[in-house]
């Protein structure tokens, strides 16, 4: 009787586990379906690119085979698809390069079978020559296809007979190539040619917001008193691991401005709305990375303060100092909200949110100019104080800065 409710009891629990992972599925499904028809996200845009790439394609399989009636009309579609790229410009540059590797490859292939008949030690020689040729540095990331194209065209010349046939093919490989990389590009700068702001702001916002944490957790710290050793330590590797999201925002900045290059879309405008400049985002992205540095020489001088000195803190002076960071990571928070680097709204919540930093900034340097008892060793470089002066001092010139970044950024 037990073994017999066991079993029934495990039973239940797998069928209900296959149902409700039934039911999980289609649901993701439908929540991926969903948000890939609002703009600017990772799905829409993987849907883009899917859509983009099978219609390339179709269209080059349509020209090679049914218009050229190639005997080999594969390397059409196959250069297409390789051509939709995430930028329009990135199109461009890499078909150049694509297809001067491929002309390179079968050129190589052309002048040894004709000089040195097809055996195999042309082939070796091919083989040599073009993977030495595919490590120059003009062809990046296609260097490798140099060789690809020399042991096809090898291929190809073997199995023709005569020599003007075997010249033929090999210049049939060159126009399916050319074909398939001109449809390729075409179908990029005509059919929703990408504008990578979004994806811009989106690593812009996971940077600030890793900022925020940071700034939000120090200034908890410096108002309670909890300036420990280990508590500065934490503080300062969370500042160092700042360094990949710097990079990540600056490589999708980077790509936002290469998405405009050759992209009608900047002309034709987007639904109506303008875009900001490629220059606010990069300007804002340095405005940020000085920040994470100062906040970087913040924590580091907090972790080198000397064990015995921490018994007797100016504490005023930490105190204003905590409020000061609060009020930065409350400014940090308008950026992070959505749209927090295009709404009017937002930009004047910003403003308001420096005017804070400024007001703790002027009391901390009231603190420092009392010239009295509760005034700090600033020129103690075993002790915070002189780098928190000057840090943040630093600290609210970057965000008076960015202020008036998103002030010339309204629409």
């Amino acid at each position: 009787m037990r073994g017999d409710f066991l079993k029934r009891a495990v039973g239940a629990r797998g069928s209900g586990e296959r149902a409700g992972s039934g039911t999980d599925w289609y649901t993701r499904v439908r929540v991926w379906l969903t948000r890939s028809t609002a703009s600017g996200n990772y799905e829409r845009h993987t849907l883009a690119l899917v859509a983009k790439g099978a219609l390339a394609a179709t269209l080059a399989w349509l020209v090679a085979h049914h218009l050229m009636a190639a005997p080999s009309p594969a390397f059409a579609p196959f250069s297409a698809v390789l051509m939709v790229q995430v930028t329009v410009y990135q199109s461009v540059v890499q078909s150049l390069r694509f297809v001067g590797a491929i002309v390179l490859g079968v050129a190589l292939q052309a002048v040894s079978a004709l000089t040195a008949g097809p055996d195999i030690l042309t082939f070796v020689l091919v083989a040599l020559v073009a993977l030495g040729v595919g490590q120059w540095r003009a062809l990046g990331q296609y260097g490798t296809q140099v060789a690809t194209a020399a042991f096809f065209a090898f291929a190809t010349y073997v199995s023709a007979s005569g020599t003007v046939e075997r010249l033929s093919q090999l210049g049939q490989i060159v126009l399916l190539v050319l074909v398939g990389s001109a449809i390729g590009v075409a179908v990029n700068l005509l059919v929703f040619p990408p504008l990578r702001f979004r994806s811009a702001e989106s690593a812009l916002r996971t940077l600030v917001g890793s900022l925020r944490h940071l700034c939000a957790d120090m200034s908890r710290g410096l108002l309670e008193g909890r300036t420990d050793e280990s508590t500065t330590a934490w503080w300062r590797q969370r500042a160092d691991a700042l360094d990949p999201a710097v990079r990540q925002a600056r490589l999708a900045v980077g790509t936002a401005r290469e998405s405009v290059y050759y992209n009608p879309r900047r002309v034709l405008g987007r639904r109506g709305r303008s875009e900001p400049r490629p220059q606010f985002y990069e300007q804002l992205v340095d405005s940020l990375e000085r920040a994470v540095r100062q906040v970087e020489s913040l924590a580091r001088a907090l972790d080198r303060w000397q064990k015995d000195d921490r018994a007797d803190p100016h504490w005023e002076f930490l105190v204003r100092c905590g409020e000061l960071v609060q009020s930065v990571a409350s400014s940090l928070r308008v950026l992070e909200e959505p749209d927090g680097l295009r709404a009017r709204a937002q930009a004047e919540r910003f403003h308001e949110a420096v005017e804070g930093v400024r007001r703790h900034e002027s009391a901390l340097e009231g603190v420092c100019a009392d010239g009295g008892d509760r005034t700090p060793p600033l020129g103690d470089p075993t002790r915070p104080y002189g780098v928190f002066l000057i840090e943040t001092r630093r600290l609210l010139d970057e965000f008076e800065h960015v202020d008036e970044l998103l002030g010339g950024n309204r629409p």
